[in-house]
């Protein structure tokens, strides 16, 4: 597996239903859906998701990144990566009981 890229801009949406409606030429025109942010950085998506996201929300989140989609587990991954460059507030167990 290629080291993931923590400096490449991601997007997240709320649910991979949503981002399936929206192509991604649409949304780079800015013309997101409702549960959609963009980040200039996905380690910046990343602590978004795992320590602000409404944990109601982070189920069904999915992050997208140089066209690789990541589900909730994936995204916890990514978080608790030795190489996650941002310092963690939230702990990784804890976000995970409250997204079930």
């Amino acid at each position: 597996m290629a080291a993931f890229d923590y400096s490449a801009v991601a997007e997240l949406f709320s649910s991979t239903s949503e981002m399936a409606l929206f192509p991604a030429a649409s949304r780079k025109l800015g013309r997101g859906p409702d549960g959609y942010r963009r980040f200039a950085r996905s380690a910046d998506a990343i602590r978004f998701a795992i320590e602000e996201l409404a944990a109601g929300l982070l189920p069904d989140a999915c992050l997208e990144v140089d066209g690789e989609i990541f589900d909730r587990d994936g995204i916890l991954q990514l978080y608790e990566s030795h190489e996650y460059p941002l310092a963690r507030c939230a702990p990784p167990a804890r976000a995970l009981e409250e997204a079930e």
